[in-house]
């Protein structure tokens, strides 16, 4: 008899993904069940305003599209699905896709996983002495009380088994984690307890793997021509075994590919310190990970070490954080970069008003590398101005001034869009809450049977420090000359955010090279070369068994998110960017390579 593995694949990693995701893996998975992620921070307050405006929404429409899609394929196949597409509103968003089921004929039990929502509970959890304080500046949360827009607790494993157990083939949820959704699935089918810090470990090691899609399967990869296509682009797919290791794969029949760089990537993606990579369920340890490409397109994963969870659990408030506006203006050669900046000058000029923050970006030019992009005469720029502050009516005057510029300025320009559009700002502000506080339900809704999920908190976890250098004595003498070639040649990357904190990882192409890079790239390097982009400190960790380097590059992105005037928010530019630093490179270690 075979050993008994789990299939379990992820058709979308963000709200606005590939809408056909989830029909092509069931078509071409072969899947046990089928994941779905929708919910960044800041998806939370744009799904409670929603709400507020039309009490049935505060939900992923999109996976209403997608179900729709699918009911067909869903009656013939035996896959279950589990989302956190319900947002703010999941007992809404299950309502709608039992209609639809309905109406196609198709018979779906169906479960909700609710507990996360903490809005109505604010005000008595501040009078009950909880400060819920911002993880990153220690303020507490009354100071911006009146204006909070969202405030979700991050749920774990435990209510979306326990959906399983019920007997639900679609599970809609809140706030559940990304990794949450993916370990669900094997706790229940092997009967993991939720105490076996190991499995638990791997299995969010294989949710951070799928929870972004594509990303696993090649997109967004560093050797973006070594996949052989990009049409009908793979999704991924995780193996599990009962001993907690998988395998990770794509559909046969799909584009992309699945290797040691598009895996490892992944893994480097949204990190901190990856000794301590800490979830509601388990806190997973990624230096315990093992890879091994087991055949084409499936890379093994196994040895993955976990402890205890946390007694506290994160908390995501949004919160009403003024107001910005941006105005985009095509402005063409000759001399276009000097023509850029002096319409610049002239507008800020003209509008003479103070703000919180103004920035003024050359799109094609220097807007994602600032002054790390080399110098180049572009045939056009896109000059791209943006405003913040807490007065809207300073956006209203930046508005209106900003269409009078292109007849009475300089030569050969043209506004990209209508008028700029005066948005409201919406802040992160993460913060703890003890996990004795949070009681998830699961509410079954063929039966109407609803059940409390208490499970009891382990140790607090508190994260190791930060690995900020290698000691003198781990240096490596080098016999023979030096060779000047681009970080590229010799590692690849990926690079993320949480909050205003870009994260990026390095990763080496062979033992050697990781030998090297992690003597010569330290953080104080690092530092000095995003000097222009990076206000605070960075932080370096090193993922030996990865062959990889970690940088957290703190006060990198204007604040991160929606609070962000930069052109690329969240980061995802930086990798490349710090690929293209130039190294000396030992010529024995680029010989043997």
């Amino acid at each position: 008899m075979s050993e008994k593995t789990v299939r379990v694949g992820n058709a979308g990693g963000y709200w606005g993904d590939d809408l056909s995701a989830m029909r092509r893996q069931l078509e071409q998975g072969r899947l046990d069940y089928l994941t779905q992620d929708f919910l960044a921070e800041i998806t939370m307050s744009i799904l409670q305003k929603q709400k507020s405006r039309k009490p049935e929404l505060g939900y992923a429409v999109d996976f209403l599209h997608q179900i729709e899609q699918s009911l067909p394929l869903l009656r013939d196949a035996p896959t279950r699905i589990i989302s956190n597409a319900g947002g703010i509103n999941p007992a809404g968003c299950a309502e709608q896709v039992a209609r639809l089921a309905r109406e196609a004929g198709v018979s779906l039990e169906i479960a909700v996983v609710e507990g996360d929502d903490l809005m109505g509970r604010i005000d008595q959890l501040l009078a009950d002495g909880h400060r819920l304080a911002n993880m990153e500046t220690g303020e507490p949360l009354s100071s911006i009380r009146d204006r909070i827009e969202s405030a979700n607790v991050y749920l774990g494993t435990a209510p979306v088994v326990e959906a399983l157990r019920a007997g639900a083939r679609i599970v809609v949820t809140g706030r559940v984690t990304d990794t949450g959704i993916t370990a669900a699935p094997p706790t229940f089918e092997f009967g993991w307890e939720l105490e076996d810090w190991d499995r638990q470990a791997a299995a969010v090691v294989a949710g951070h793997i799928l929870e972004c899609g594509a990303q696993a399967t090649g997109g967004n990869m560093t050797d973006w021509d070594s996949v052989p296509s990009f049409e009908n682009m793979a999704y991924p797919i995780a193996e599990f075994r009962a001993d907690g290791s998988f395998e990770v794969t794509r559909p046969p029949e799909s584009g992309g590919v699945v290797n040691l760089q598009s895996v490892t990537s992944q893994l480097v993606y949204e990190m901190g310190d990856p000794r301590s990579y800490i979830t509601p369920d388990v806190v997973a340890d990624f230096t315990s990970i093992r890879l091994a490409e087991s055949g084409p397109d499936r890379v093994r994963v196994s040895g993955v070490q976990g402890g205890p969870r946390p007694d506290r659990l994160k908390v995501s408030v949004s919160y009403h954080d003024g107001y910005k506006a941006h105005g985009t203006m095509i402005v063409s050669a000759p001399d276009a970069v000097a023509k850029s900046r002096r319409m610049a000058e002239v507008f800020w000029s003209r509008l003479d008003l103070e703000f919180e923050e103004t920035r003024t970006e050359l799109v094609g030019y220097d807007a994602c590398h600032r002054h790390l992009a080399p110098p180049v005469d572009p045939p056009e720029v896109l000059l791209r101005l943006g405003a913040r502050d807490s007065e809207a009516g300073k956006l209203e005057e930046f508005a209106k001034l900003f269409t009078s510029l292109i007849l009475n300025t300089v030569s050969g320009v043209a506004i990209v869009g209508a008028r700029p559009r005066v948005q409201n700002v919406v802040a992160y502000w993460p913060c703890l809450i003890p996990a004795s506080e949070v009681t998830p339900t699961v509410t079954v809704t063929g039966s109407g049977k609803q059940f409390a999920v208490a499970w009891q908190p382990a140790v607090d976890a508190a994260p190791p420090a930060a690995d900020l250098g290698p000691d003198e004595e781990a240096a490596i003498h080098y016999e023979g000359g030096r060779r000047p070639v681009p970080l590229r040649r010799i590692c690849y990357g990926r690079s993320g955010d949480k909050g205003d904190t870009c994260n990026i990882g390095i990763v080496a192409r062979s033992e050697s090279i990781y030998r090297w890079i992690r003597t010569e790239l330290t953080a104080e390097r690092v530092r000095e070369y995003f000097g222009q982009i990076c206000q605070g400190p960075v932080q370096r960790y090193e993922i030996p068994n990865l062959l990889a380097l970690n940088f957290l590059l703190h006060q990198s992105l204007g604040g991160g998110g929606t609070v962000s005037l930069r052109i690329d928010p969240q980061g995802k530019t930086l990798a490349d960017a710090l690929l293209a630093m130039t190294v000396e490179v030992p010529e024995e270690i680029l010989d043997a390579d």
